[in-house]
């Protein structure tokens, strides 16, 4: 049975608690996974899901149904009536359901009429936590800034902005402060009986009010998140400056407080929506305050000032802490990405390179699940391939001891975490673009600069080949799946993963297409220049990245070279001659019949010749070859036309005397 939401209406306005209660109850239960409250939204959604076609609905897509039209104003009428009721006194467990019915309101984006004006933002920052001395003086002055100008846009008259504390006992029954005021008048003293249930009470209240505030966080993260109006709104009215007090409060803090995850998911939805704060806080020095709340998170140690020390014993971190961990990973990457378009200076490179280290803590970090794990190491790729690429090498330049994996006496367990990430990565046919490519580009530029890291990723990557009878693409090794992905559809992916290969293969063309196959790595080779092999000039100055040393190639590699299609990249199996039987003469008509059939397609525009310039790069064949007038090509095209009638008579011809 659906519940009765103008009851509910009517019992909030008759400020009976304990109705509005049991009702909003019942309504939480009944919509507690709904997102969407219109029947037309839904079937939009399964039809997306189910990829079914079906015929396109009369009414726009845009536009509410007339039946859904009074549900939806019933749901903004009780926003707007919940709204005022959380702004008044009320029990904790009667504001705790209030907040969850405005958290599962605000997931509609059409009922966030309401919802979206200075006053409910406010209100709902003072109920979640921030912005407290700000309230009380706005409470004071009768009208907070701002909201009567948006009161009025959205034609409801102005009105007082409640005063709101957050202490223990914030939102109390009238019967919770006269219990109060009457222990505190006994003076009773610490120990007794009712000393200890007035701890256990005051526990509970501040247990109550934690719940309150996270409810009240996750409802302003919808509003702001499915509201383009109160993105303005909460950048117009400093929310970011009041929820980043907070913030650092616990994190400067000698006890780090607990509840802090959607504030930070209000952070990071902030600064992904708006650029003007984004620079905000990184003028407000966001960067090292957020990576001390990482070490606060990962429980990071020392040594030296500048290396972090792994415990390979320590647990796997909860999963509390790692929610935390990603949502702060999220927010320094909107605001630390800058730093890989601009060359760092001291300060910034000191701050980059700290960072870094913290980071690869962050991938070495065991996590309880392979899902968040996933994630986190997600995140943590994201920042470090915004970061300089000078500022990387504390990744490797820590201490040997102790390694489980090593390349030529350096620490490759950072660049080993990496490689089972993007191996992984790999596995995954969705959304390459946006999963893939960051690992890609943060191995190869890697690569192009630390040779231990190019040495050991080769070894992985592209070892000897011994096994020469398989095409490179339908190899199942790491190598096969990075050589698939350069014939991707998607431009990106292609490239990251031909990008990679190629460094791997110290930009040497011959040894690329050795591992890859001509026709695979063609596309790279093309638009670098490279199709004849010879490196360009302005190319030269890869060269110094590189070392010297020579590819060694196997035994079954030596004796198989000569046999192996550079097109295909494998040993092929022997094909009948097709001239076999053919005289000279049947040899040179077929030839000729070819040139005139691709003359034929050249005009008509349905292949184009390309040939390899000096340059390296393709270029139309029969436009560079051939700069011949209108008349020419006519009487070329006649004479050919001719010579295809003389072609198609002698091939009558032999085939009468064969059947003869």
């Amino acid at each position: 049975m659906a519940p009765d939401v103008e009851r509910i209406i009517t019992s909030i306005g008759l400020g009976d608690q304990d109705t509005v209660q049991l009702l909003l109850d019942s309504y939480n239960t009944q919509y507690a996974d709904c997102f969407f409250f219109d029947s037309e939204t839904q079937e939009r959604k399964q039809f997306r899901q189910m990829k079914v076609r079906e015929c396109p609905s009369n009414s726009g897509s845009d536009e509410d149904s007339d039946q859904d039209k009074p549900d939806l104003l019933l749901r903004q009428d009780l926003a707007a009536a919940l709204l005022r009721f959380v702004s008044g006194r009320l029990q904790p467990a009667v504001l705790r359901v209030c907040l969850h019915t405005l958290r599962i309101l605000s997931r509609d984006c059409r009922a966030l009429g309401p919802l979206v004006c200075d006053k409910a933002l406010f209100t709902l920052a003072h109920l979640g936590g921030i912005l407290q001395n700000t309230a009380e003086d706005e409470g004071r002055s009768g009208q907070t800034p701002g909201c009567r100008e948006t009161a009025e846009a959205d034609g409801v008259p102005p009105t007082e902005t409640p005063a709101v504390s957050f202490s223990a006992a914030t939102h109390t029954s009238p019967v919770y402060s006269s219990r109060r005021r009457g222990a505190e008048e006994r003076m009773l003293v610490p120990g007794t009986k009712e000393a200890r249930e007035e701890d256990s009470e005051d526990e509970e209240r501040e247990e109550d009010g934690e719940v309150c505030r996270k409810e009240a966080m996750k409802v302003l993260c919808n509003i702001i998140y499915n509201s383009p109006r109160a993105q303005e709104r909460a950048s117009t009215l400093r929310l970011l400056q009041g929820l980043w007090e907070t913030l650092k409060q616990g994190i400067w803090s000698r006890v780090p407080p607990s509840g802090q995850f959607y504030k930070l998911r209000l952070l990071f939805i902030l600064t992904a929506l708006r650029p003007e704060l984004r620079l905000q806080l990184q003028q407000e020095r966001g960067v090292p305050v957020l990576t001390k709340a990482l070490e606060q998170c990962l429980a990071v140690r020392w040594e030296g000032g500048s290396e972090v020390v792994i415990d390979n014993q320590a647990p796997p971190i909860s999963k509390k802490s790692s929610q935390d961990i990603i949502e702060i990973l999220k927010t320094l990457f909107n605001i630390a990405h800058r730093f890989h378009k601009q060359e760092p200076d001291e300060e910034e490179a000191a701050l980059c390179r700290h960072l870094a280290a913290v980071l690869r803590r962050c991938l070495l970090l065991p996590c309880d699940g392979e899902d968040t794990l996933e994630e986190l190491q997600g995140h943590t790729v994201n920042i470090l391939s915004a970061l300089p690429l000078t500022c990387l090498d504390v990744m490797v330049a820590v201490p040997v001891e102790g390694a489980a994996h090593k390349c030529e006496g350096v620490n490759m367990d950072c660049v080993h975490a990496l490689l089972l990430f993007m191996d992984r990565r790999l596995n995954r046919s969705q959304k390459l673009k946006e999963k893939l490519t960051p690992v890609l580009n943060l191995l190869t530029e890697s690569s192009r600069v630390h040779r231990e890291t190019r040495h050991y990723l080769r070894q992985k990557i592209l070892p000897p080949l011994r096994e020469v009878g398989v095409r490179p693409e339908q190899d199942g090794s790491l190598r096969g799946r990075l050589v698939r992905l350069m014939t991707h559809v998607d431009t990106d992916v292609k490239d990251c993963a031909a990008e990679l290969l190629f460094v791997l293969c110290k930009e040497n063309v011959g040894r690329f297409v050795k591992y890859t196959g001509y026709g695979n790595a063609a596309g790279l080779l093309a638009a670098r220049g490279l199709l004849n092999g010879r490196r360009n000039s302005g190319d030269s100055q890869f060269a110094s990245r590189y070392s010297s040393d020579s590819d060694s190639d196997t035994e079954e590699y030596k004796e198989a070279r000569a046999k192996i299609n550079l097109v295909t990249g494998r040993v092929e199996a022997e094909q009948p001659d097709p001239m076999e039987g053919m005289t000279e003469e049947e040899k040179e008509e077929e030839a000729r019949r070819l040139i005139s059939m691709i003359n034929r397609m050249s005009r008509d525009q349905i292949i184009q010749p390309m040939g390899v310039t000096a340059e390296g790069r393709l270029a139309p064949l029969y436009g560079r070859m051939r700069g011949c007038t209108e008349e020419e090509e006519e009487e070329e095209e006649e004479e050919e036309e001719e010579e295809e009638e003389i072609l198609d008579l002698n091939a009558m011809m032999r085939k009468d005397k064969q059947s003869n």
